[in-house]
């Protein structure tokens, strides 16, 4: 049984070189590339921005989860990944459905690890150097859509912590619902905001998508290879 899961969950486990430094030192190393202009001779907002970047992901649980793992093998860590980010997802579903946003405690850890993901997307496209191939490009996607899945849940429950549309949600359902046709830009004119917290979210949100989804395809439509792997290999 214990070889059953292992194969289900691990795959086929690779025979490689264990890495020379950890995700840890790896993103440190990108920050001083950065500042001493090692490999993009950027300046003023720019290099600003890029250092911001680079740094934030220090501040959030996903690296040093990438770099516990990592001491046991490159497929674990893949796995401790999967396993966080469906975390991610599942939390502000479980938050919903069991009303939890009245819990000022709540609100903070959903919105703290959904500037992780939020911040993510960006450092992958401005604040690296080089680019890692993946193990499996259909990963990557899926990935991309579970993290989709979770912006658009924990704006539901931001949307459901008062009274900020024309009329109250009735069920938890409405709130996904709302966050759905808002991060898709359908709106069907049913619920909309109607105080200046509900507008300032809903903005966000469709700022949110278009430079998640159309920046971050973009990005990948020139980076991808006919075999679904990148152009550059950072084999550090």
């Amino acid at each position: 049984m214990k070889k059953i899961i292992k194969k289900l969950l691990l795959g086929n486990v690779p025979i490689v070189a264990k890495p020379k430094i950890n995700p840890v030192e790896k993103r440190v190393q990108n920050i001083k590339a950065i500042w001493n202009n090692d490999h993009q001779d950027d300046n003023g907002i720019e290099k600003i921005v890029r250092l911001f970047l680079s740094s934030s992901q220090l501040l959030f649980p996903g690296i040093y989860i990438k770099y516990l793992a990592s001491r046991k093998g490159v497929e674990y860590q893949d796995l401790a990944i999967d396993f966080y980010v469906l975390l991610k997802v599942i939390f502000p579903l479980v938050t919903l459905i069991n009303q939890w946003q009245t819990n000022g405690f709540v609100i903070v850890i959903l919105i703290y690890v959904l500037l992780e993901t939020v911040l993510y997307i960006p450092t992958l496209i401005f604040a690296s150097d080089l680019f890692s191939k993946p193990r499996s490009y259909k990963r990557s996607m899926l990935l991309l859509f579970l993290n989709y899945v979770e912006i658009v849940l924990a704006f539901g429950v931001l949307y459901s912590c008062d009274n900020f549309m024309n009329k109250p949600f009735t069920h938890w359902f409405d709130a996904v619902y709302f966050s759905t046709i808002t991060s898709s830009s359908i709106g069907y004119g049913d619920f909309y905001p109607v105080t200046t917290l509900g507008k300032v979210l809903v903005s966000i949100q469709a700022l949110l998508f278009l430079f998640f989804v159309v920046l971050f395809l973009n990005f990948f439509s020139t980076k991808i290879k006919t075999k679904g792997y990148f152009d550059f290999e950072n084999e550090g």
